[in-house]
């Protein structure tokens, strides 16, 4: 007499699937980490000055390029220039909603006077009361 045995379902997960996709996700993220991080490419001037605290919440950048251009690290297309209008209009929705943030001039060592004067005079259209100017720590 043959005995038929019952099969009970296997309630163990299989996860070697997901850990291949994890895989596959981590060299996709090690791949394009490098390339997000775009910007202008511009000289800034070398001066001794203290860095911003670690505590603060990260800065607006107005980047003044060596034509004269503006660039905004808030919103899209970084990468591109910011019509004055459209600058003050982000800026201002930035200073509203966390007015704590601070603001800082990114201008090139070789941009006119001039126009780092304007985007300053812009950011205070835009409601900002104090504005921080960038540069590099000079080379010893």
């Amino acid at each position: 007499m043959p005995r038929h045995r019952k099969r009970r379902a296997v309630s163990e997960i299989n996860v070697v699937p997901y850990i291949d996709v994890m895989l596959v996700l981590l060299i996709i993220f090690m791949i394009t980490a490098p390339l997000l991080q775009q910007g202008v490419e511009i000289e800034l001037p070398q001066a001794n000055a203290n860095p911003l605290s670690p505590e603060q919440d990260e800065p607006v950048v107005l980047t003044v390029s060596k034509t004269g251009e503006y660039y905004l690290n808030v919103g899209e297309h970084i990468d591109k220039p910011v019509e004055a209008e459209v600058l003050v209009h982000r800026v201002a929705a930035v200073v509203k909603y966390k007015p704590e943030t601070p603001v800082l001039v990114r201008g090139d060592q070789g941009v006119n006077y001039g126009s780092v004067t304007n985007a300053m005079v812009l950011l205070q259209s835009a409601g900002v009361e104090k504005v921080g100017l960038m540069t590099e720590q000079p080379d010893k």
